[in-house]
């Protein structure tokens, strides 16, 4: 653990993520790296979700501190929801209305601790306010990359008071704001899967640009996970656009061992894929928000099968016990398979299944911290977006040759198993395809670089001192 030096009081940083493991992860890790500089940090949630995240390092365990805020009880939330992964994607509206009302507990909290920073996530519109009157310092922490914030735009834009884009298709090009050429934009099926997201309008509550435009308008500075090596054209478009300190804070690998329940699950898989040739595996997962349709399932199988190529697949078959549409695999696909393919339908540790030498590559959905995973285990990437900030990814991506988007249709983002089994084919054995595990492994000293990772975490430190 990095000593402060004797004039530098610790500084106290209060981690407030939104209810997404793919948001309270990359919290957890930037709070490790700051504890390791000899800071207190406490990270705030709900009790699962705390019980559900990585165990600490027992170096740093006595300078993070979790403190679990009771979740609050909404209509149409079920019991023990508390994180995207419990619920249906129509149910996600509810889990805001439940986060919102941590309001009043949190601020209570701040009340009775003396806190200098409040790093927090995009959906607090309420907590710029609640922070200035307490004399606590603002910084919204995003885990969306450089790109997608740079593609979102401007908070006049996103709150549409400048006219910048008034249809879908005004997503599928790059914007005026952004000054050299890319192919870093939307495609129209995507845009049309998240046009509820994008809308400024909501009729159950606040939409997410309004809560987004209101943490950057409401901070003293916008932190940024990504590295201004990988993309620095992004971070210019940022800090022009914005018109405050925009902070890289690095990729923010992982580091923590898997939910300490897994040691079972990982001994069958291990011993599996120990029976497997080296880079031959097909590593299949989406995260834990992308739920695909039962027909894209069916395309994604039959693409297995077709290509001939081993793989284990980690299938969510429904989120939450309240989700009533349960996936299907296509009848007769795992005795088909048997001895080729796994299907994982309970929780599996990536992060291990990566590290191992049978995995060749991953078919992903592009969230990025799996690409970071990706990139640390030099596994190239076949990509299959579904929501969010996937699209602008996958883009940045193709552009830097890293991984390579399995064919659709522009229209509906259909898709057919061949160019699934295609698409794996040209990444895992095509001399097409070299190019991909080439790149990956190129990049790696950007992604997972200590030194590198080190002074971006004594930068950011500095810049909080110097606000």
């Amino acid at each position: 653990m990095d000593a402060l030096r004797d004039e530098e009081k610790p500084l106290h940083i209060v981690m407030f993520p939104w209810l997404a493991f793919g948001h309270m992860i990359p919290y957890l890790e930037l709070a490790k790296l700051i504890a390791q500089k000899g800071h207190q940090v406490t990270y705030i949630s709900t009790p699962r979700n705390i019980e559900r995240l990585p165990k600490l390092p027992p170096n740093i365990a006595p300078l993070i501190n979790f403190v679990k805020l009771p979740m609050p009880k909404v209509d149409n939330l079920p019991q023990n929801a508390e994180a995207t992964t419990d619920i249906p994607y129509d149910v996600v509206q509810h889990l805001k209305t439940a986060f919102d009302k941590l309001e009043q507990p949190l601020t209570e909290f701040l009340e009775s601790s003396n806190v200098d920073w409040i790093f927090h996530d995009f959906l607090p519109f309420w907590l710029g306010p609640v922070a200035s009157k307490l004399g606590i310092k603002c910084a919204f922490f995003t885990i969306f990359t450089a790109p997608f914030m740079g593609f979102l735009g401007p908070v006049s834009v996103l709150l549409g008071n400048d006219p910048g884009r008034t249809k879908p298709e005004d997503f599928t090009v790059a914007p005026s704001w952004v000054p050299f050429q890319t192919t870093v934009a939307y495609r129209y099926f995507e845009i049309m899967k998240i046009a509820d997201i994008l809308s400024n309008e909501n009729s159950e509550g606040y939409s997410d640009i309004y809560r987004a435009c209101c943490c950057m308008q409401n901070c003293e500075t916008i932190l940024i996970r990504g590295c201004t090596k990988f993309e620095p054209e992004w971070f210019q478009v940022l800090q022009n656009i914005h018109h405050k300190p925009v902070v890289p804070v690095g990729q923010l690998p992982s580091t923590g061992v898997d939910h300490s329940n897994g040691d079972d699950t990982w001994s069958w898989i291990k011993e599996w894929l120990d029976k497997q040739p080296r880079s031959t595996v097909l590593y299949v997962a989406f995260g834990s928000e992308a739920k695909p349709s039962q027909e894209e399932v069916t395309k994604i199988a039959f693409g297995l099968e077709e290509s001939k190529i081993p793989f284990f697949w980690v299938l969510r078959v429904q989120r939450g016990p309240t989700d009533n549409v349960v996936l299907q695999l296509p009848e007769g696909f795992e005795e088909r398979t048997k001895g080729r393919g796994v299907v994982c339908t309970d929780w599996a540790p990536q992060v291990k299944i990566m590290g191992h030498m049978a995995v060749g590559g991953f078919l992903s959905h592009a969230g990025w911290t799996s690409v970071v995973e990706a990139v640390q285990n030099e596994k190239p990437l076949v990509l299959l977006t579904f929501l969010a900030d996937q699209g602008i990814n996958a883009r940045v991506l193709e552009e830097k040759k890293m991984g390579y988007s399995v064919p659709r249709d522009e229209r509906d983002g259909s898709f057919t198993s061949n160019s699934v089994a295609a698409s794996i084919r040209l990444v895992m054995l095509e001399e097409e395809g070299r190019i991909y595990k080439e790149k990956i492994k190129e990049m790696k000293d950007l992604f997972v670089n200590t030194k590198l990772q080190d002074n971006y975490i004594d930068n950011l430190l500095n810049h909080l001192r110097s606000l």
